[in-house]
This record gives structure tokens, sequence and C-alpha cells, in this order.
């Protein structure tokens, strides 16, 4: 049995990111900035994707603004049942990059277009709004729909915001979705053996609710197998089975929000070697999260999770194991030093993991720069060490569109 991280080593590995760099939550789409003719730094800081409070409000409330109309969104057909745009809001996301030692393959390459995503979403009414991007193209593959939901606010005026449809399961942890970096969440995808149930994308409900004590509730009922294929009977889900996931974060005078989730559920699991029958592999996930936010100038965001697993099959041979634990987690700073009026930015990303499933372990240490050259196009580059394994480095500069 491997030695294990706490949170205490994580916390010490944050502080640690935290003095590297001085100290002086919906995807970016500019047809938001189109519809109300405003800047995407209304509610972006400094740049698209990372969103500021306003940005986090503007979402919340399904992609609206409460206080005024945008000048002729919809047609009026003389049926106040029927909400039809005038033109359908839509929007494209382009980055390119070159890079050299990816996968610790030795050779420079050009990736470009790396990612084409075309954007929509907006409000349907007063109360329901929708949103989704197609990957048009992502390291030279048509990917499809990931993001895809409805919402509905305030659901029979109870404060509640009520989503259907396909969306990352970490949504009310971090959004992978609004990092800056091109390295990932690890842990969010950390998954041992042959189960398919991780934090990335699924399909089902969530709801959330804000109190004036600056808490948030948010719950989630999923399938629990990822964005996988319908079978013949047009099912999504692999078995009979939901999961669950709640999360419970409170916010700590101005600068502080602290945060708990828990997640629990089954998969069916069918042994790749066929000489044992399926098992029923039990799943529980939990951890803790901290942000620390001043004035969008200086942010720290820390994330633990715990998994554990009841069994699972790994290897090509099929073995069964049982009782496996994982840990992990990230620290990630983001420095920006005139907040949303900056023109360039820093940000620190360390990942961790360390499983009873050799093949999850993941060590690496990332720093970004971004310099705007206009508010919805920047230049980036990117290092990334990878620690576990075979140690190598990896390097890449580019840019990032959206329009």
């Amino acid at each position: 049995m491997k030695r294990r991280v706490n949170i205490y080593q994580l916390a010490v590995t944050a502080l640690i990111m935290s003095v590297m760099i001085p100290v002086n939550k919906c995807n970016a789409i500019p047809a938001f900035a189109r519809k109300y003719q405003i800047s995407c730094q209304v509610c972006h800081s400094p740049v698209m994707p990372r969103l500021k409070a306003f940005g986090d409000e503007f979402a919340g409330n399904g992609f609206r603004m409460t206080k005024y109309e945008s000048p002729r969104y919809f047609i009026p057909t003389g049926d106040e049942r029927l909400s039809l745009f005038r033109e359908l809001p839509l929007a494209i996301r382009l980055e390119g990059f070159a890079s050299y030692n990816f996968d610790n393959s030795g050779t420079a390459d050009f990736s470009a277009p790396f990612v084409i995503k075309i954007l929509s979403g907006g409000e349907l009414s007063d109360r329901l709004s929708y949103y989704f991007y197609f990957l048009f193209n992502e390291r030279g593959v048509v990917e499809g729909i990931e993001d895809a939901f409805l919402m509905y606010h305030d659901l029979f005026r109870t404060g509640i915001n009520f989503y259907i449809g396909q969306f990352q399961v970490s949504d009310p942890l971090f959004k992978g979705e609004l990092r800056y970096t091109l390295e990932p969440y690890k842990i969010y995808e950390a998954a041992p053996g042959n189960s398919s149930t991780d934090l990335k994308y699924d399909r089902g409900i969530m709801f959330d609710k804000g109190f004036k004590t600056g808490t948030t509730l948010v719950g989630e009922i999923v399938n629990g197998c990822g964005l996988s294929e319908a079978t013949d009977a047009l099912l999504f889900d692999k078995d009979k089975y939901k999961n669950f996931m709640g999360k419970i974060s409170q916010d700590i005078g101005k600068y502080v929000t602290i945060g708990l989730f828990g997640y629990t559920g089954k998969e069916n699991l069918s042994d790749p070697s066929m000489l044992s029958p399926d098992i029923t592999n039990k799943i529980s996930m939990f951890g803790p999260d901290l942000t620390l936010n001043f004035d969008d100038r200086f942010v720290l965001n820390v994330q633990y999770v715990r998994r554990m697993d009841s069994d699972v099959f790994t290897g090509g041979d099929g073995a069964m194991q049982g009782d496996l634990t994982t840990d992990g987690g990230f620290a990630e700073v983001i420095y920006s030093p005139k907040g949303d009026m900056s023109k360039w930015y820093l940000t620190g990303l360390l990942n961790l993991v360390e499983s009873d499933a050799d093949e999850l372990d993941y060590r690496s240490a990332t720093l970004h720069a971004g310099y705007i050259l206009r508010r919805n196009v920047r230049v980036v580059t990117e290092y990334s060490y990878k620690f576990s394994g075979a140690s190598y480095g990896k390097i890449s500069a580019g840019f990032i569109s959206a329009f």
C-alpha cells in the first residue's frame, strides 16, 4: 500500500505554488456581448473564459441581465407564448498552438486549429434558458456535443435553478471549461480499471439554490457512465443505477469561499477476460475545496478529492481488485495585476493523483502566461513538467480567440 497524500500535504503544496508568483464558474460566448451590446469584460476577468462575480450571476440568472432587456431580441409575433429570436445567437471559439515534446515524443508540432467550438445560448422566456456547444474540431477530430442543457430559473418561485441535459459533474466544484491552462484538472478524470464513472461529463439533472447568508447548495442526479452512445434500446445508461452528488459552499467575508462535496453511486462492470461474472462497483467520493479571491487580482483555488471503489477489473488480464482508494487534487493560482483591466496574466497549476491503481498516479506542475491583444483574442504560452512515471517537460505557445 502506498503512502498517500493528505489535506495537509495539499495545503503545503498550494502555499508553495502561491509564493512562486508575485502578488501586487459557462464557457465564453460573445453572442451574449452582441446581444446586450457590451464588452466581454463585463462578465470575464481579465479575459475569457474565466468568469468574475457578475458573470457567475449572469449565468445563474439564465444568461439574462435582469435590469434591462436586450435591444429587439425577439420578433414580435403577437403570441406571448412564442419566443422567436431575430437572429440565432451563435459564437465561435478558435485556438491553435505550436508545441514541443507533448506525450514525451521529443517532436515539435503545429497544432492549429487545436479546437473549434460552435456555441449558442440564451433566454427562451423570462425563466427558461438554454446553452450548448458543439466541438466541431478538437485535436483534428469532430467530437460532437459536450455541454448541452435547458435551465429553468427560480423554479416554482423557490429560488431553485433547475438544469437538465449533459454537463460536467465537477461544474459545482471548479469548471474545467473555465480554466486557462491546456493541462486539465487530473483528479476529475481519475477512474480506476474499467470503471466509467468520473467527475467529467455525464447526463442528468442538477439544481442549485443560493441563500442570503452566502451559502449555496447544489445537487445532481446522473447516469454515472459518462457520454456513452445510446444502446439499441435507446438507453444511455449502461445499468439500472443512478448516482448522486451534493455540494455545499459558504462565503466567509469578502475574499474566502469554502466548500464540501460528496458523491455516491454504483455501476455494473463486466470482466474483460470473460472469466468472471459481472460485478457491482460501489463508488464514493468526497472532499473539500477552497477559493481565495482578492478582487480578481490574485486567485487561489484548491481542491482535494478522495475516491473509493469497492470492486473493479484492472489490467489486460481482467484481474479484479477490491477496496481501491484514490487520493488527489490540485492547487491553481491566477495573478492578474490590474484585475479585469489587466493586459496580461499568469497561472500556475499543480496536479497530484495517487491511487492503488498505479496507472492513475500523476504529478505535474504547470506555468501558463497570457497576453491580451483584444478582449476576445489572446496569445499564450505554457510549460508543464510531469514528475510521475517517466519525467518530461512539454511546452506550447499559441492563440485563443472567440467571436
